[in-house]
């Protein structure tokens, strides 16, 4: 055990040490893949108003027929609501948001579930989409950081799943997050080397739930 820990956090080290000295380690997490048309949008929950902005113009600009959001976790909640308090729930709120910005509520699927990850969001897309041929090219909606995280859980949880889909990413223009500099910034740094350390966590740990 105390081998498997050391042997890790080499791994960390090594994956921290790697991104300070990579100037490109930002434009490579926000990854952008467009394709001409999608099926449906998948916004990731997270900061929303600037992941339903980019998934607005998407849609207003005929890039995709619809949007996908999964319920996020928010904790005890029923609790406050047991207790009579309104909980408007914030995947609700990006939904509204949505709509408000021109997008049919009819045009957005919103999945049951009570998701704490974006791993338990592309698990949750993963069974929506199995057996539904129609569904076949996806894009991703999330903040530039979280982009290139998102895009390896989403690929890897398709493809264990034998689903064959195209996979596109749109990170959001709205966001603060400056790929290109982002070591300028201490909330940029932050958001980077956070992002690697869970992209070594998926890939050591969480990787098997995919399957």
């Amino acid at each position: 055990m105390k081998r498997l820990l050391w042997f890790l956090g080499f791994l960390l080290l090594v994956a921290v040490l790697s991104v300070v000295g990579c100037r490109n380690s930002g434009t490579w997490l926000a990854r952008e893949d467009i394709p001409p048309h999608a099926d449906a949008m998948v916004l990731l929950m997270g900061p929303f108003p600037e992941r339903v902005l980019q998934a607005a113009d998407l849609y207003n600009q005929g890039v995709a027929d619809g949007m996908i959001i999964v319920y996020e976790s928010m904790g005890p909640y029923q609790l406050l609501e047991a207790r009579g308090a309104a909980v408007v729930r914030t995947t609700e709120q990006a939904r509204d948001a949505a709509m408000a910005l021109g997008m049919p509520d009819s045009c957005i699927t919103m999945l049951p579930g009570d998701a704490r990850s974006t791993l338990d969001e592309a698990l949750a897309v993963r069974d929506y989409i199995s057996g539904k041929p129609g569904l076949d090219t996806l894009i991703l909606v999330s903040s530039p950081a979280h982009m290139g995280r998102s895009y390896i859980i989403f690929r890897t949880v398709l493809h264990e799943a034998g689903i064959n889909a195209c996979i596109g990413t749109s990170p959001s223009k709205y966001s603060s997050f400056r790929a290109d500099r982002w070591w300028r910034q201490k909330e940029d740094i932050q958001s980077v080397l956070s992002e690697w350390m869970k992209i070594v966590s998926f890939v050591i740990y969480e990787r098997r739930k995919a399957v």
